[in-house]
């Protein structure tokens, strides 16, 4: 298997599939078809864990009043991470996120 590639022309490339990848499910289209850019496979890994911690904002949403604050507030937050990581991955950064960036690196795909 080849090395994950990170140049400029693979960053050129990839940077609509990279974007794509921080709008919810989507996350599996750069994660799934394009194994073989680093780039694309970072802002896929970034996407998966907003859903993630969406989900479980979901999930929490449950518990009455206090719930449904932490779930408007925090889906505010990640709302406002999706917009900075579309905009870097159209800008062809890398990006790791504040707080939750930490677990872009465990996911081993």
């Amino acid at each position: 298997m080849e090395a994950p590639k990170t140049s400029s022309q693979n960053i050129d490339d990839n940077k609509i599939i990279a974007a794509i990848g921080y709008l919810g499910i989507l996350c599996l289209i750069p994660l799934l078809a394009k194994k073989d850019s680093d780039f694309a496979m970072h802002h896929g890994k970034n996407g998966l864990i907003l859903l993630i911690t969406w989900l479980i904002l979901w999930v929490g949403n449950i518990i009455p009043f206090l719930g449904q604050i932490v779930w408007a507030l925090g889906s505010l937050v990640l709302l406002v991470m999706v917009v900075i990581g579309i905009s870097k991955a159209l800008a062809g950064e890398k990006w790791d996120m504040p707080v939750l960036g930490q677990y872009t690196d465990k996911i081993k795909l």
